[in-house]
């Protein structure tokens, strides 16, 4: 099985360095850019599923790089990494009221512990369940699957057996960024494909 792994496009949220997390942004127009030239590349490929994120930023970007698809499923356990009471502020106005945690959050990701926000470690094992059903039913398939940044690279990082203290390390996973994995039927798994550069 072949599983594209794509990140949403550039938000308002996004140019403004505010958290989003599970909270609603919307596709800026260079956001809808990114995901209409995307669509462009990946127009030579057949899917034989589409499936997303429940976030509106997600929908968007699949609405727009796959103009044509009528099979998009959108699924919960795609959102993002949930940061509860971080939702709605500027990434600087939490460096400056909650430090610890925000170092936390940027170098020391497998110790972030905020409390109504999601831990690494718990959005790795969703996004690892969540693939693991996808591809119980998609054996053999190409599936497109439409994210969000830290959903994505908790997944790889899995994959790659990278331990959580090294999560932010590049590739970095940019707007609209496609990676693709390998998947066998034995369980293993090999990425191609990282946030558009591809692997040996």
């Amino acid at each position: 099985m072949q599983l594209h792994l794509i990140r949403h496009g550039q938000t308002n949220w996004n140019e403004e360095r505010r958290v989003q997390g599970q909270s609603d942004s919307i596709l800026t127009d260079i956001g809808i850019q990114q995901a209409q030239r995307l669509g462009e590349r990946l127009a030579c490929i057949d899917y034989d599923a589409h499936y997303c994120s429940s976030s509106l930023r997600t929908q968007q970007t699949a609405q727009h790089a796959f103009p044509n698809a009528i099979d998009l499923r959108l699924r919960d356990d795609l959102r993002e990494i949930k940061l509860g009471p971080w939702e709605g502020n500027l990434y600087a106005e939490m460096a400056e009221r909650d430090p610890e945690s925000y170092k936390h959050f940027w170098e020391q990701p497998h110790l972030f512990d905020v409390k109504g926000a999601e831990s690494f470690h718990e959005l790795q094992r969703r996004a690892v369940q969540a693939v693991a059903e996808i591809a119980a039913n998609h054996w053999g398939e190409r599936v497109a699957l439409v994210s969000h940044g830290a959903l994505i690279k908790a997944y790889l990082c899995h994959v790659e057996h990278r331990p959580l203290e090294r999560f932010w390390e590049p590739p970095t996973m940019h707007n609209c960024s496609h990676s693709i994995v390998e998947l066998s039927e034995d369980g293993s798994a090999k990425i191609t494909q990282y946030a558009d550069e591809p692997l040996s």
